[in-house]
């Protein structure tokens, strides 16, 4: 049970963004990858505007490719459509893969351009091994971009996924 409440203060300290807390808790011995009540993690319930709070928690050797059980997502899916391009370059620092595909087959590329996150799709693509690969629905990250009207978005992975090819 005490594991437990520290696993549950630690999801709370994080979600919150205290970081004074979090690293409190982790260096109490906390466990960074034990899961709360909700079945979640610290690092999957922080807060993604937080980089800080990203940072202690992987230096505690928290899992950044840990899945979401009901989606499949991982932190970098998330930063990635939210556009919290600072936290997803701590994330890709501490070993988060980008090239992991969600259950519906988007790769964290595919959220962003979604979005219009022009900044984190820049940063994404060389990071990922397959720029054009189709997600679960058969749309590339820049069909999604350009289905969703993002048009400079849509545009910039055009001529990154042109220059690629020649």
């Amino acid at each position: 049970m005490a594991g437990r409440t520290q696993a549950d203060r630690l999801t709370t300290a994080s979600a919150r963004g205290d970081l004074s807390e979090v690293d409190m808790i982790l260096q109490n011995g906390a466990d960074a990858n034990e899961k709360n009540i909700l079945n979640r993690t610290a690092i999957q319930v922080m807060k993604l505007g937080n980089p800080a709070i990203a940072d202690a928690l992987l230096r505690a050797n928290a899992d950044p490719n840990v899945r979401d059980p009901v989606l499949g997502l991982t932190i970098a899916h998330d930063a990635s459509r939210d556009g919290f391009l600072d936290t997803l370059r701590v994330l890709v620092h501490h070993g988060a893969d980008v090239n992991l595909i969600d259950n519906g087959g988007n790769l964290p590329l595919h959220l962003a351009a979604k979005s219009g996150h022009l900044d984190v799709v820049q940063f994404l693509t060389p990071y990922t091994s397959d720029p054009s690969q189709l997600n679960g629905s058969g749309q590339t990250p820049c069909d999604l971009a350009r289905r969703h009207n993002r048009s400079s978005t849509a545009q910039w992975l055009e001529t990154f996924v042109f220059s690629q090819q020649n």
